[in-house]
């Protein structure tokens, strides 16, 4: 599966509600490959246990969101979890081929 090629820039005002996260400036949307909609890119999974920090962008507007992590677990050996948030559809990423290449919502 293609992940969405859509990249953002942290805005600004959104860089200093978290700025005691070491956060990239800009991130790329982790959801498969899909048109017009919410993108959801990665800023820091190291929140409290089962949840993780997301920017989330549709057009010009952004915003910073504490989403749950994806309960689902792969069959294989190394019953690999999920990558992204609870409630994304699609595919999980171990479903993808790679860790990193996750689904479209």
């Amino acid at each position: 599966m293609t992940r969405c090629a859509q990249t953002r820039r942290v805005p600004l005002d959104l860089m200093r509600e978290a700025a005691e996260r070491d956060m990239d400036r800009s991130v790329q949307c982790q959801l498969g490959a899909h048109g017009d909609g919410e993108h959801f890119g990665l800023l820091d999974d190291e929140q409290e246990y089962g949840t993780a920090l997301w920017l989330r962008w549709r057009g010009e507007q952004s915003s910073l969101a504490v989403l749950a992590d994806c309960p689902a677990v792969g069959s294989g050996p190394g019953k690999e979890g999920c990558g992204l948030f609870a409630g994304h559809g699609g595919p999980h990423t171990w479903e993808s081929g790679a860790a990193t290449v996750p689904s479209v919502v």
